[in-house]
Parts: C-alpha cells; structure tokens; sequence
C-alpha cells in the first residue's frame, strides 16, 4: 500500500452499493445504484380488430364484459322489399285512389279519416245568416224610419247606392261564410296502419301536414265538455308523443270515443307487430 503523498487528495475506496450512501429527512436510507441499461424492445404489432357477429356482441354486453368490440355490419346494396299481402296491397291501392294528395308508404292503408262535426259549419253561417239579417232588415227600416234624418225621406239616388252598399256587404258575408266553410271541412285527421296525419288548413293559403308514426304516440285521450257536446257527440281528441313531449289536438270531431278506441287499439297492435284491423 502506497503511502499517501502530501497535498493530495485522500484515495476514496469503491463504494459499495448495498451500503446506503445517505439518509432522508425521515431516516430512511438512500443508495446509489449504477444506471441499469435495459435492452430496447421491439415495436410490437397493432393488434387488428377481429370482426364478431351481432349476435355475440349482444351476447358480450349482457355478460358485461369490459373489452370493447368492433362489429362491423353490412348492408345489402339492393334491401329485401318487405313483402305485402294481397289485401294490404288493395288496401293501399285503395286509399290512394280515395286520398291522392296523402304521401303513403308501400303497405300503408288508411283505416279511418275523421271529419270535423257538422256543428261548426252551422256556428259559421249562423253568424253570416244574422249579418245579412241585420243588413236587409234593421239598418234599412231605421232609416226609413226617418230616425236619424229628421223625418226626411231619402231621395231615388241615395236609396240605390244604399241598396247597393247593403248588397255588397251581404255578398262580402256570404263570401266570407263559403271560405271559412272550406277551411273548416279542409281540416282532416287520418289513421292509417302505421301512423297518424293531421291535415290543418288556417286559410285559403295556409295549411301543413303533420305526420305521427304509432311507435311515438305514448297517450291518446279524446274530451267532451258542455251539455251539447255530451248531447251532439262531438269533442277534441288529443295526443302527446314521447321524447320531445309534443301535443297535438284536433277539435270537432264528430264521435270523439269511437275514434279513440280505433286509434289506441291501432297503436297497440302497431308496437306489438300484430296486423293493424280496421276496427
């Protein structure tokens, strides 16, 4: 052993590394370990998704399991035409030559088309019937009367332009009448074996079409109130539909119950897959 020469720096020995070479502030030792060199792995492979049947992938989520699988679905580029019955078949026919302006599925007949009750259009031309009343009987004998003129008859030319103002208006209330009975029996409300279309008219030039599929109707209720609608059978029928929680109502039904109970035993048998009667 060489004897340490002066002015140099002591002679470490080699540490060992099983020895700690310091302690924490909680007394734990630390050790120096030299770096350990890992050899580098390969670049493993994506694993590629394997293709599974639907039927198994159901099967997987019912067992609940954890690793996700890809289905891959295919589509026929021709689909399989759903086959239809010769009686549907002339059902449909049929109602597309009654209803031309309905747009009808392949298979989609209809099974009731309700009409407003007859008591709406006699509500319109009572109120047209008591203008013209008015018009031709009361406004002309107050001023015959001589009321309102200091008992001074009218001349031969104030009466003939009086006549003609007054037939003009009753022509103009008897116009409005027709229009608002062509609005008012416009108004139609369909059932057909897979949906329900309400046609709304609110003019000579506006109207929609609003179409309900018998999947979405969650509750169909009809109501009657007052003693001539419990005694004239006529009411509203109301449906709501689910998800967007939409009403629809349609008023003056003529036979509210009836119309009812065809249309819920129609939604019944629609979401049961059972054929659709016409009862």
């Amino acid at each position: 052993m060489n004897p340490q020469q002066p002015g140099q720096p002591p002679v470490q020995p080699p540490h060992d590394p099983s020895k700690p070479v310091a302690y924490d502030q909680y007394g734990q030792p630390l050790y120096a370990h030299p770096p350990q060199h890992t050899q580098p792995q390969a670049p493993t492979q994506p694993v590629q998704p394997q293709p599974v049947s639907e039927q198994d992938a159901q099967q997987n989520v019912a067992e609940g399991a954890t690793n996700p699988q890809v289905v891959y679905m295919t589509r026929a580029v021709d689909p399989h035409q759903q086959d239809v019955s010769p009686e549907i078949a002339a059902k449909h026919d049929e109602s597309v030559r009654r209803y031309p302006y309905l747009n009808l599925s392949d298979g989609e007949y209809v099974i009731s088309a309700v009409k407003r009750h007859p008591i709406g259009l006699v509500s319109i031309w009572a109120v047209v019937g008591l203008a013209v009343l008015v018009i031709f009987v009361g406004f002309p004998f107050l001023l015959n009367s001589g009321a309102f003129l200091g008992g001074r008859s009218l001349s031969a030319s104030a009466v003939m332009s009086g006549g003609i103002v007054l037939l003009l208006a009753a022509i103009l209330f008897v116009l409005g009448g027709i229009i608002a009975t062509v609005i008012y029996q416009a108004n139609r409300f369909y059932l057909t074996n897979e949906s329900v279309i309400q046609h709304i008219q609110t003019s000579l030039f506006a109207k929609k079409d609003q179409t309900i599929s018998l999947a979405n109707i969650e509750d169909a209720s009809y109501r009657q109130q007052g003693i001539v609608q419990t005694l004239l059978n006529y009411g509203a029928i109301r449906l709501s539909t689910e998800g967007e929680e939409t009403t629809y109502r349609f008023n003056f039904v003529a036979n509210p119950k009836k119309e009812i109970d065809r249309l819920n035993n129609a939604v019944e048998a629609f979401k049961n897959f059972r054929p659709v009667g016409d009862d």
